[in-house]
């Protein structure tokens, strides 16, 4: 369950209108868009990432108090990649996971040798 900005009711997280107060929560009415609305005397573009960078192309910018494209700019506007676990191990461990992930290339050339020395052999 989420809250209502405006009445701070409880309400569903998929709704298109507040029950209670009757506001608008989602843009187009659509549920997969999140309409950003001031809730005070403010304007979203004050704190908006792409009003700073100059990259907004909403045409009330800047005394935006709707907009589907809000970003708060003390927000980090991609999530940091997880960096991949140590692997660790033993030399050995590690050499099996290589050996494992480029079986395909070592089947190739195994059979690439082979047939070098088949063709030596047979000249």
């Amino acid at each position: 369950m989420a809250t209502c900005p405006y009445c701070h009711n409880l309400i569903d997280q998929n709704a298109l209108r507040c029950p209670h107060c009757q506001k608008t929560l989602k843009a187009f009415g659509h549920p997969g868009i999140p309409l950003h609305q001031a809730t005070d005397d403010q304007f979203l573009c004050d704190r908006c990432t792409y009003h700073h960078d100059d990259t907004c192309t909403y045409p009330q910018r800047p005394y935006a108090k709707t907009c589907t494209l809000f970003h708060d700019d003390q927000e980090p506007l991609v999530e940091k990649a997880p960096t991949p676990r140590s692997l660790g191990g033993t030399p050995g461990q590690a050499l099996k996971r290589w050996i494992r992930r480029h079986q395909r290339l070592l089947l190739f050339l195994g059979l690439l040798i082979i047939s070098g020395i088949w063709a030596f052999i047979s000249w």
